[in-house]
């Protein structure tokens, strides 16, 4: 049994492996991964990262807004994925708390990003959750 950190986790992985495979299928990839067993089959690794991809181009406006001073393309894919999971489950998850959101997204950053990806996801996060909500 995967812990929801840990389910997260999975769905960030997709996410992020989807930044460099966009010509392929979301489920082409997910079952891939549960395949080799890379993620767990999980209901809600499945929601996270299908809900944050099918809504990227209403997410990535709000990722945008915050970036004062960046583009786009200058945050690092994995910032940006972190960013577009932790804004999806801001606006498309009311079952779980902004705080937990960002404060899963700040732990991925310190596990996978530099420092500075993680202050600048911390930031952009915590705008988006006063601002957004």
């Amino acid at each position: 049994m995967l812990t929801r950190r840990e389910e997260r986790e999975q769905a960030f992985f997709l996410i992020f492996e989807k930044a460099f495979n966009s010509e392929t299928e979301l489920q082409e990839l997910y079952d891939l991964a549960v395949e080799t067993e890379i993620i767990g089959e999980t209901a809600f690794v499945k929601e996270l990262s299908f809900k944050t991809l099918e809504n990227v181009e209403s997410i990535d406006p709000v990722i945008e807004k915050y970036c004062i001073g960046w583009k786009m393309n200058r945050i690092s894919k994995v910032a940006l994925a972190v960013l577009r999971l932790a804004v999806c489950e801001i606006l498309y998850f009311d079952d779980i708390p902004v705080s937990v959101s960002i404060n899963e997204a700040v732990e991925l950053c310190k596990k996978y990003a530099s420092e500075e990806d993680k202050s600048f996801v911390n930031g952009i996060l915590r705008s988006v959750s006063k601002e957004e909500k």
